[in-house]
């Protein structure tokens, strides 16, 4: 009688093991998400504060990542502790308050919820705070001190980032875009926690070697597009080092062109275990970044405003789509510099309601806009707008004409009215708004497909205006995103630096290899 009830208790206790073995193999690593993104130019006289971040915070963070939604397989590998993520319209430096504010939460929810595996650290890379270098350094130093230095952190960012040495050490995987226009901006924050997962997943954790070359270049995204040559065939080379065996990930940063700070340039980071194919791939893609520097040109022609209207009213391609670049909030302008409306409003060939067909977007004039509601729709308007924030190049203009078309809700503008003044239609929105979608205009009631001239706050055009357009400029306007590098007047970027200083000699272009997170140094 009691052999069989012991056999019994001993399969009991063997099925017992093996069903404790199975869900310890099956416990899935804890994963914490932060981030802050904004391009900041400190060439601009605006200022950033916190609500521009438009700050998530728990599970409403999900709904940024489509790969992380509720039913997807990434979504299931791990268990996900979203912290906070903020992400602003480019604009001017972030106010120490702001970005502190935005820290303490990010630190108390991570400290609250750990211990974790890993860290998908979501950042742009060209945020500028008041009194503060290399924000996203501090950033990630100040997660160190509260998660530890065991956690994986895999960090995404936009190409036009600055990496610096601190950031590098920090964290452990790092990619960026290889497009732009950001037409892979998800695919590329897939690929870091892809990168993250595979990781923890197979237990080999942190690279062993993580190369970092500062290539002493400052473009505009305006010239190292990859739409055209030479950044489409340098962005192409960056795959076939980044899927050689051993060999983790590889990127290339354009940099940020206008903020004046010593990390401001190009950088290439290669990641891997073989310490070989990661420096030659870093350098070689460092070293084809430097060939090809006298190559790159503006992705469209680019000429004076005045040049840019004569061709816009001389064309049979419509619509003509003009750049007004100087002040592209796209690319961290204040928005409301009023000296391209300016111009056009003192033409005469749109005086009449029968002149060539032109939509200006946008200007901000919060005190027009409140004007406006109280006038209604079809209503004839008076009132100032503009150059509450950058009046270096004009002052504020007083528009008159008739109103169009009143739309609130929107998650930038809040408010956006459009003017018809003689042939030409103003957007005028509360706070300052890029104009990047068809949709941004037909919920207006216009139709810039049937329009002669339209005139956008913008540098290259994102893909659906490239699309529209029948012919296009970029005009070299002024504002807190000159294109003229020469008329910014740096003072503390590491010199010698191409192309403001050409004659320069062939800089050191040899991988340093940057400790591990963990490294004590």
């Amino acid at each position: 009688m009691l052999k069989p009830l012991y056999n019994c208790y001993i399969l009991l206790v063997v099925l017992m093991a093996s069903c404790q073995q199975t869900n310890k193999t099956k416990e899935l690593p804890k994963i914490a998400i932060a981030g802050l993104g904004i391009e900041s130019s400190t060439f601009s006289p605006a200022l950033t504060h916190e609500e521009a971040f438009h700050a998530k915070e728990g599970d409403s963070i999900f709904a940024k990542y489509p790969f992380l939604q509720i039913d997807s397989l990434n979504r299931n590998r791990a268990q996900w502790v979203p912290t906070l993520v903020g992400k602003s319209l480019p604009g001017g430096t972030v106010t120490r308050e702001t970005y502190e504010s935005l820290v303490t939460k990010t630190l108390k929810s991570l400290k609250e919820n750990g211990p974790y595996d890993g860290l998908f650290f979501d950042i742009h890379g060209a945020m500028s705070v008041v009194g503060l270098d290399d924000p996203e350094g501090d950033l990630i130093e100040r997660i160190r001190a509260v998660i530890g230095t065991e956690v994986l952190i895999s960090t995404s960012m936009d190409l036009h980032g600055n990496v610096s040495k601190k950031l590098a050490k920090h964290t452990d995987l790092i990619t960026c875009y290889r497009m732009a226009p950001h037409e892979d901006a998800i695919e590329s924050k897939k690929r870091a926690v892809d990168n993250l997962l595979e990781r923890l997943e197979n237990g080999k954790g942190r690279p062993a070697y993580k190369a970092w070359i500062p290539v002493p270049i400052l473009l505009p995204g305006e010239k190292t597009s990859t739409r055209i040559e030479p950044g489409k065939s340098l962005y192409a080379k960056v795959p076939h080092v980044a899927n050689e065996e051993g060999v983790i990930d590889a990127a290339i940063w354009i940099g940020y062109a206008w903020a004046d700070e010593p990390r401001n340039h190009a950088v290439v980071m290669v990641t891997g275990d073989d310490k070989e194919k990661v420096e030659k791939g870093a350098e070689s893609l460092a070293q084809s970044f430097w060939d090809v520097r006298n190559e790159f040109e503006f992705v469209a022609p680019t000429t004076t405003l005045e040049e840019g209207l004569k061709l816009a009213l001389a064309s049979e391609k419509h619509p003509f789509i003009i750049s007004d670049m100087g002040d592209n909030p796209t690319a961290g302008g204040a928005g409301d510099v009023t000296w391209t409306l300016q111009q056009l409003l003192a033409r005469p060939e749109f005086k009449s309601d029968k002149g060539p067909s032109l939509i200006y977007a946008s200007i901000p004039g919060p005190e027009f806009v409140a004007k406006a509601q109280e006038i209604g729709v079809g209503g004839k308007i008076k009132a100032m707008a503009g150059a509450a924030v950058d009046d270096r190049f004009a002052g504020p203009l007083e528009l008159e004409g008739t109103i169009e078309a009143i739309k609130k809700g929107d998650r930038n503008a809040e408010v956006e009215v459009v003017v018809k003044i003689g042939s030409i239609h103003v957007i005028v929105t509360k706070k300052r708004k890029p104009y990047h979608h068809l949709s941004d205009f037909t919920d207006l009631g216009l139709n810039p497909k049937e329009t002669d001239i339209v005139v956008v706050k913008i540098g290259y055009l994102v893909p659906e205006l490239y699309d529209m357009r029948g012919d296009w400029v970029m005009a070299l306007t002024p504002g807190g995103v000159d294109q003229d590098l020469h008329r910014l007047g740096y003072k503390r970027i590491n010199r010698p630096m191409f192309p403001l200083d050409s004659t320069m000699v062939e800089p050191d272009l040899k991988a340093n290899f940057i400790p591990a997170s963990n490294a004590t140094e």
